[in-house]
């Protein structure tokens, strides 16, 4: 695989990835979806078909890591680091054109969900309290579409849960997913992980919202702070690195695992 080959599909994969697995949270959550309250069943299942579609549709350009947690894990297994920022690089800009993506197709949604007083307050209370930093002001109503926040803010406990989930993902990408060159995902394995996304997702996704992907993350809250969507409240930066680190450091150990058990 070339450096381009490697970089367009892992845009290209991210960005179905990010617009199939947001678009479904968009439809469970927005007000005038079809969609709305379906459920976490809903979004789990959601996430592991967008999952299966990214993977089958650029697993032969780029092997479909779309996920810098698997990079790293593949880096560390193999201690060859040469493609790395390429991947990486891809990995986030796609995640960005993704959540643009999610914005237009439910665009409408987003408008009247944010200009529901039941949802935003009353603009006159607004007025009053002054304005905010919504840059930095805690999660805002539709973030959740974007990225992920914990239910109970415990730093310690949102970090672990993260590198708990990405351990599973990561650890079974490399027992099992990986294609017959060992550096991308094959067809059967693409099926497997995106099971394994549903299991973390029904199993440890309560905590955290399983971000078990800083790119996931951190290019979904970066559009959701440049979009002008009204009254959209902060980006949560403040929790921002958790769902960065935690996957990481969960790809780290997983690599480690894999090369003391398994190799």
């Amino acid at each position: 695989m070339s450096n381009s080959d490697i970089f367009i599909g892992e845009i290209i994969g991210t960005a179905v990835l990010i617009l199939l697995g947001g678009g479904v949270v968009a439809a469970v959550v927005l007000k005038r979806s079809k969609a709305q309250n379906a459920g976490w069943l809903a979004i789990t299942f959601g996430w592991g078909f967008a999952v299966l579609t990214a993977v089958y549709m650029t697993g032969a350009l780029s092997g479909a890591h779309l996920n810098p947690a698997v990079t790293l894990g593949i880096a560390i297994k193999d201690n060859d680091w040469g493609t790395v920022p390429v991947y990486i690089a891809g990995q986030l800009l796609g995640a960005m054109i993704g959540a643009a993506l999610v914005w237009i197709a439910y665009y409408g949604q987003f408008q009247a969900h944010l200009t529901d007083p039941e949802i935003v307050g009353d603009p006159a209370d607004k007025a009053i309290e002054g304005p905010h930093d919504e840059t930095t002001a805690k999660a805002g109503p539709v973030l959740g579409v974007f990225s992920t926040g914990p239910e109970i803010r415990n730093v310690w406990q949102n970090l672990a849960t993260e590198i708990l989930g990405t351990i599973v993902l990561v650890l079974a990408v490399l027992t099992q997913g990986l294609n017959d060159s060992g550096k991308g995902l094959g067809p059967l394995g693409g099926l497997m992980v995106a099971l394994v996304v549903v299991s973390i997702g029904l199993s440890l996704g309560g905590p955290t919202g399983y971000a078990i992907n800083p790119a996931r993350d951190l290019g979904p809250r970066i559009v959701h702070a440049l979009l002008p969507l009204p009254n959209k409240g902060g980006s949560d930066w403040s929790y921002a690195w958790i769902p960065v680190a935690g996957p990481l450091i969960g790809a780290a150990v997983a690599a480690g695992i894999y090369n003391i058990a398994f190799a």
